[in-house]
Order: C-alpha cells, then structure tokens, then sequence
C-alpha cells in the first residue's frame, strides 16, 4: 500500500513538472522544471529497487544532461532570451491537438496489438540480477546497450561543439 502511495505521488509529480516544463515561457524555468521530471524518475527507479539505475539516472540525465542545457541556454545572448514570447495562433494550437491525438491513438493502440498490459500482469515478481543488467548495458549483441549509449556521447559532443561555434563571436 505505501508503494502505491508513494507511487501516486512520485506520478502527480512528475506530471505536474512535465506541464509546467512545456508550458512556462521562460527557457531556465522550463529547464529547472525538467530536472524536476527527472529526479521524478529516478524516484520511480528508487521504489522498484533499482538503485544502479536511479543513480544512473540522476548523475547521467538530471546532472549532466541537464547542465548541459543550462550551459547551452546560458551561452546564447541573455538579450536574445529575455522576454521572448511566441504568440499561440489557433492553427498552432489545433495542429498541436492533432498531433497529440494521433501520437496517443498510436500507443494505444500498439499497447493492445501486442498485448503488452497482459504480458506484464503475467511475468513474475522477481528482481533481475545485477550482473544481468550490466551485461545488457555493456553488451553490443542484440537488445544490448552499447551502441545507443556511444551514439548518445557522439551526439553530446555534436553538441559541445555545435556550443561552442554559436559562442564565437564574428567579427
């Protein structure tokens, strides 16, 4: 019972940050409130005992990803952001309804023709090793990790560099 509690909770505010995140107008409020949806995350690795991952999750995606947005937000022209407001037109708006409706209908659906909420109901209540988890993270064979996580620091760096070109200033 006090997992679901805590559950519930870790959910409201996840969500509750996510929205604030999309709907602020201010860029460093929209990154805070992501870091927020993040530490909500590894919460949620925290109650399932995932401890390996939890702490994955807060020094990978709400340290370091996050700061490297910050540092991006912070090396574009304070000027530039400052008060910078786009006006929601109708089109905008319906067009962003639609996409989202299309986007949910296609879960929902995926999630029924694989029968994935069935599948899950029926697996058993024991936890993964953690020498399992490691060598699905180190491996390089199929459903292994390997590859994402060297595509992920190829794009990072793509970043930093990208950075640093729109920091220099032209003369």
């Amino acid at each position: 019972m006090a997992n679901m509690v805590m559950f519930i909770i870790l959910a409201v505010f996840i969500l509750g940050s996510a929205l604030v995140c999309v709907t602020t107008k201010r860029i460093m409020r929209a990154a805070t409130f992501l870091l927020f949806v993040l530490f909500g995350v590894a919460g949620l690795y925290f109650l399932l005992d995932y401890t390996f991952l939890g702490a994955a999750q807060i020094s990978v995606y709400a340290g370091g990803v996050t700061m490297i947005y910050i540092f991006a937000i912070q090396l574009v022209s304070k000027h530039t952001l400052q008060g910078l407001y786009e006006k929601l037109r109708g089109s905008r708006v319906i067009c962003g309804a639609l996409l989202s409706l299309v986007g949910l209908v296609t879960v929902v659906a995926i999630l029924l023709k694989n029968e994935f909420i069935s599948m899950a109901a029926q697996l058993p209540d024991t936890e993964v090793p953690m020498e399992q988890i490691g060598h699905t993270l180190m491996g390089a064979d199929k459903y292994q990790y390997i590859l994402p996580f060297e595509f992920i620091s190829v794009f990072l760096l793509a970043c930093i560099i990208g950075g640093i070109v729109i920091s220099r200033k032209e003369k």
